[in-house]
């Protein structure tokens, strides 16, 4: 029995001893560790250093807090997603409040009245029928330039006069009949603005290939970049052969203002895709009327006490108030718009090109946003405004003042008229761009830009919406062209 406890007495101390060697680096000694003194148990590791064996403790080193910018950390996955949930919660409570306060306000009848004051008279869609015939002027007119039969200067007058008309034709009719309400004049407005580039397009490019025929003809250099570009493209159809009414009705219907003789196609139409687009467009379309009568109208109604008074207090707590839904009233536009609606139309006619947007989100200069958030606009601008003008010896800044001085008379054309005044607001507010892109580009970079890009569009458009309330509702009678 003494032998017996002897051996375990052994075993237990031989237990201990490997344990202490194992784990001697775990006993402080003076300040230091173990591991960091030679001993018995760790003589055949002394050249090894802290951290690098299996199980030991990493020590401190020089490293900066994950939140700085410069300890190079950019995953901030779980904070967007945080900021995600809070944005629901923080929405749900404004929704819940609404439904309290003012109940239920949706009405889809009452969407009808929007546009159309009587139901037996429809002028706005009789404007959108009528355009056909401008759009055959500008096929005919091609048809006898290309045959000679008219000089280019009296074709140029031609097409001269019939976009001049198409500019002022629906001004008048909105103007002049009582019976057309302001969504449907925006919308016949909106429609004529369309053929209108359109066929500014159509006579340009089709100039360019009657310019490109007699430069071939005389064998020297062809007079237009463009039509070098035309020159060499492998083409299905050539000039005059796409002087056709099916040709011209194409690009009168496809998602696209720049006009080209062979349009890239897709091979065959997904019946898939091309139904998700629709259901897309046509619960954007219940969800976008829902919100605004149940969200948006409410905030303008109690906006027109503050804006009788002229509150300035009162005003900008409901200039932030109205930011909110207006800005995703605008996002969920964008999204029915320029991804369901064009994507179906692409779809439909099988037209190749879908770029109808890029990552304007992320731009960090106002000049980024413009260029890449409408891209059919962009496109039409860069190529029949801003290179000819280019090309006639203006500078950059001239030419790209004239783009927005364009872009600003069509957003008070296509507010102004509906609505019968003329405020210039968003007229102003588009040309203030210029200054905001300059300040933006100069003093502000990276995410800086891009905040300042977010605040102009949430701030900006509620601005513009309660000054032209104010202005309608408010000031009726000085506010209107036509009484």
């Amino acid at each position: 029995m003494a032998d017996l406890g002897a051996a375990g007495a052994t075993r237990r101390r031989r237990r201990a001893t490997f344990a202490a060697g194992r784990g001697g680096s775990l006993v402080p000694m003076n300040g230091a560790s173990a591991a960091a003194c030679p001993s018995a148990g760790t003589a055949g590791h002394s050249g090894d250093t802290p951290g690098q064996k299996h199980g030991s403790p990493e020590t401190a080193r020089t490293r900066e807090s994950l939140l700085s910018s410069e300890s190079g950390y950019n995953n901030y996955r779980g904070i967007l997603n945080w900021c995600v949930v809070m944005l629901i919660l923080s929405n749900a409570r404004l929704f819940l409040e609404n439904l309290l306060r003012h109940g239920i306000l949706v009405d889809p009848i009452q969407v009808v009245s929007l546009f159309l004051k009587d139901p037996y008279s429809w002028p706005a869609a009789c404007m959108v029928i009528v355009s056909n015939i401008f759009i055959m002027v500008a096929l005919y007119t091609e048809r006898q330039l290309s045959k000679g039969s008219f000089s280019e200067p009296v074709g140029l007058t031609i097409h001269c006069i019939n976009l001049t008309v198409i500019l002022t034709f629906p001004v008048a009719v909105v103007l002049t009949v009582p019976s057309v309400t302001p969504v449907g004049g925006a919308f016949a407005l909106g429609i004529y603005t369309i053929v209108l580039l359109k066929l500014y397009s159509y006579r340009d490019v089709n100039m360019w290939c009657r310019d490109l025929s007699r430069a071939k003809a005389k064998n020297c250099p062809a007079p237009s970049p463009v039509s070098v570009l035309l020159l060499h493209r492998t083409s299905k159809v050539c000039y005059p052969g796409n002087l056709t009414i099916k040709d011209m009705y194409y690009f009168a219907f496809a998602p696209t203002l720049c006009y080209e003789l062979n349009f890239p196609r897709s091979p065959k139409i997904r019946m898939g895709f091309l139904l998700r687009r629709l259901v897309e467009m046509l619960f954007f379309t219940q969800l976008l009327v829902a919100l605004t009568q149940q969200w948006m109208i409410p905030i303008i109604q109690s906006s027109m006490k503050p804006l009788e008074d002229m509150d300035l207090s009162r005003m900008m707590e409901r200039l932030l108030r109205l930011a909110v839904p207006n800005h995703l009233l605008w996002l969920m536009f964008f999204y029915w718009f320029f991804h369901s609606s064009l994507n179906f139309s692409a779809e439909l006619l099988r037209f190749g090109d879908r770029q109808f947007y890029n990552d304007w989100w992320n731009a960090e200069t106002v000049t980024y946003f413009w260029q890449n958030w409408n891209i059919p606009v962009h496109k039409w601008c860069l190529r029949h405004f801003y290179k000819p003008l280019l090309r006639r010896g203006f500078s950059k800044i001239v030419s790209q003042s004239a783009v927005f001085f364009l872009s600003a008379f069509f957003h008070e054309y296509l507010v102004s008229i509906p609505l019968r005044m003329f405020r210039l607001w968003a007229f102003m507010g588009m040309m203030a761009q210029l200054p905001l892109a300059w300040f933006v580009g100069n003093f502000l970079h990276g995410n800086y830009g891009n905040a300042a890009v977010w605040i102009s569009l949430i701030v900006g458009q509620p601005f513009a919406v309660l000054m032209y309330v104010h202005d309608y509702y408010v000031l009726p009678g000085e506010a209107y062209i036509v009484h």
